[in-house]
């Protein structure tokens, strides 16, 4: 069977599961408005949030600046204690209006809404942890829900699907390439140790190798013997066909997906998924297959 009939939205059932049952009850309608984009009432609570997320970014960003925050940093201390209690009493709302409020909490949506409110709770034992609130744009994927964006939400679906498939072999890709570095990192420093100080360690070669590999080359280190430019420009050159290999993974994989969703005939007898485009009957049960009108 397809993953895709496998593996349902954890975002709808999560919602599903926690809709209210008594739908004259005020924890029915607060939820209605917090949770249900699709009513008017709640694509106008969403989208208020969405522009207030935006304007405790903005406000974060602000502060960032060391002249602003000298000259506006009571203004920004008392902007930040609005914007602490309106996302408090946000997530409280939430809580209340739910059946199960253990499974909202374990919901993604419901770790996202607590990590926005407690940088400003561990602030107040922590003072450095202040900007830890800008994880408050993570809220910004709300956006999918607000303005129903199912297409975008179908799309990042395919990539994750074909990252997951990609992970064993972009593991087996990094470990690999984490030896060469080891081992051209190394190299360099036989080479060039005794004509060059930058290269003082193993290590410190192994951070011009990664550096080097990855086509960063930031110039803080580069080797000067003769020996070591021809290893150098080898492996610059390598960094370029090094970088097609993972995206080839992905893309090849991606390319799988859609072309598998595109053939997703699945059979009413027997629920076979995966049948050719011109296929009449299912070749597990020879169920005749019903055609989707395009």
């Amino acid at each position: 069977m397809s993953i895709y009939k496998i593996i349902p939205d954890r975002i709808d059932v999560v919602q599903s599961q926690n809709r209210p049952e008594d739908e004259k009850s005020w924890q029915y309608k607060l939820y209605v408005i917090i949770f249900q984009a699709n009513t008017p009432a709640g694509k106008i609570f969403d989208t208020f949030l969405f522009f207030l997320i935006l304007s405790n970014i903005a406000l974060l960003l602000a502060e960032s600046v060391e002249s602003y925050s000298a000259k506006y940093g009571h203004i920004f201390q008392q902007l930040d204690m609005i914007f602490m209690v309106i996302f408090s009493i946000e997530y409280i709302l939430r809580l209340m209006c739910v059946r199960s409020k253990r499974v909202f909490a374990k919901s993604i949506y419901g770790v996202i809404d607590l990590l926005a409110i407690l940088p400003s709770f561990v602030e107040f034992f922590i003072p450095n942890t202040h900007m830890l609130m800008i994880i408050r744009s993570f809220r910004l994927l709300r956006v999918f829900r607000i303005f129903r964006m199912v297409k975008f939400l179908d799309e990042s679906r395919d990539l994750v699907f074909s990252l997951v498939r990609s992970s064993r072999k972009i593991a087996i890709f990094l470990f690999f390439m984490l030896v060469l570095t080891f081992f051209l990192g190394s190299v360099m420093y036989v080479i060039e140790y005794d004509h060059n100080p930058s290269f003082s360690s193993i290590p410190q070669s192994i951070y011009w190798a990664i550096v080097t590999i990855t086509t960063v080359g930031y110039g803080d280190i580069s080797p000067l013997t003769p020996m070591g430019k021809v290893l150098a420009s080898f492996i610059m050159i390598l960094g370029y066909a090094i970088i097609a290999v993972p995206t080839g993974i992905i893309g090849s994989n991606l390319i799988k997906e859609m072309k598998y969703k595109k053939n997703d005939l699945v059979c009413q007898n027997c629920n076979l998924v995966g049948h050719e485009d011109d296929a009449v009957y299912c070749r597990r049960c020879g169920n005749e297959l019903k055609h989707k009108m395009e």
